[in-house]
């Protein structure tokens, strides 16, 4: 199994800004794409930003393009996600998911491994 741990979620105004951490470990940890998506309360699960182990550009949602970025530190399997110029839209739920199996990187069921999620407000 692999798991992720995810930290950096809190409360911040409109324009602030976080980091968000995904902290991968287990057995066999396979070094696929990994992604962050978010969800907000009533809404469903949508993808944010995704990544390659093997490098590459990463790719982003619409909606953060410009104003989150997404990296990765290969030596401690921990994928990043810096999140500038909040909105209160962006408060929900984020999620690191890993073990990405191929196909349409913004499909979460195509995802093996999720964390446990961090909370992120924005205040107006």
């Amino acid at each position: 199994q692999v798991q992720l741990v995810e930290s950096g979620g809190g409360l911040v105004q409109a324009g602030g800004s976080l980091r968000l951490s995904c902290a991968a470990s287990g057995r066999t940890f396979s070094r696929t794409d990994m992604a962050w998506f978010r969800q907000a309360p009533g809404k469903e699960r949508d993808f944010v930003a995704g990544i390659r182990w093997s490098g590459g550009s990463p790719y982003y949602a619409d909606s953060v393009k410009g104003r989150f970025t997404i990296s990765a530190d290969n030596a401690k399997n921990t994928v990043y996600l810096q999140m500038n110029s909040l909105k209160p839209d962006d408060t929900a739920v984020y999620y690191c998911a890993a073990g990405f199996k191929g196909g349409t990187y913004s499909d979460g069921r195509l995802y093996n491994y999720w964390g446990q999620g961090t909370q992120v407000t924005v205040s107006s």
